[in-house]
């Protein structure tokens, strides 16, 4: 201390009451009560400290599981689609077998019909469906003009003929359909 302070020290009388006005439950406190709490404080901060380190390792634990399900998805979430497509595929390679070996056009136009309705049954069960707008009135966020034919038929901007039909997932636009829209005859 420098000299000022030892000086304002030695003038301010030392108040020996400040201790008796702390609240007596301190005052009363033995040497081996305050290490029973000391203790009990150090008990519960450890037991505190690893519930802690058990939540991040929990926490790690989750993040690294959620990471790996997130992969698995990304990576195999087209495996029941694939599985429904196999048998399109079979169906068409048979067919392909078929008419290389035997010109009998009725069977072929058989099995094509059913491999056309096994694969429309397995887009409909995954949330595809086609968009075939012929005879309706042109869509500009589901249809693509192709361009514009002149007639009398039907009201103008109808769609008149299909060009290639568009397809929708879950009712989200995958591929508009490709149209030819109709226009007032001149």
């Amino acid at each position: 201390m420098d000299k000022e302070q030892e000086q304002v020290s030695e003038e301010i009388p030392a108040n020996d009451n400040q201790e008796a006005s702390a609240p007596d439950q301190e005052q009363d406190l033995s040497a081996e009560e305050l290490g029973r709490m000391l203790d009990d404080a150090r008990n519960k901060a450890d037991e505190h400290w690893e519930q802690v380190v058990r939540a991040r390792a929990e926490m790690d634990n989750l993040k690294k599981r959620h990471q790996r399900e997130l992969e698995n998805a990304h990576k195999y979430g087209l495996e029941k689609f694939v599985g429904e497509l196999l048998g399109v595929w079979d169906s068409l390679e048979m067919g392909y077998q078929a008419a290389r070996e035997n010109h009998d056009v009725e069977k072929l136009l058989e099995g094509t019909e059913l491999t056309l309705k096994m694969l429309s049954d397995a887009m409909t069960k995954f949330g595809v469906e086609q968009i075939d707008p012929e005879g309706q009135p042109f869509d500009p966020d589901l249809h693509q003009a192709m361009g514009m034919v002149p007639t009398g038929d039907v009201p103008p901007n109808t769609v008149v003929q299909v060009v290639q039909k568009g397809y929708s997932l879950n009712g989200r636009l995958v591929r508009p359909a490709m149209v030819m829209v109709s226009q007032a005859a001149s």
